[in-house]
């Protein structure tokens, strides 16, 4: 689970310093490719299952965002605060 969280953030990392080289425009329209795929995705699949890495990853992302747009996640924004609680938890244990 280690390996995997750790090239999960690689990844991550590397994508987001792509983004900051790629024009707004690109960004733009990938963003709306995303958004469009993943309600394509929510009308195909109830309940996705998520590995330990995945809600890691989810609730350190969550943090970057404000509660408002917590809505483009597809868990309800009480899993990720206790996501993030379970986060912290195995952090200071």
């Amino acid at each position: 689970m280690v390996w995997s969280l750790l090239y999960a953030l690689t990844r991550n990392t590397l994508g987001l310093m792509l983004l900051r080289v790629r024009g707004d425009t690109a960004k733009d329209v990938e963003l709306l490719i995303l958004r469009h795929q993943v309600a394509v995705l929510r009308r195909q699949v109830n309940r996705p299952t998520l590995e330990p890495a995945d809600r890691v990853i989810l609730a350190a992302l969550s943090r970057l965002l404000s509660r408002a747009r917590w809505g483009s996640f597809f868990v309800t924004p009480a899993t990720l605060l206790r996501w993030h609680r379970d986060l912290l938890a195995r952090k200071w244990t």
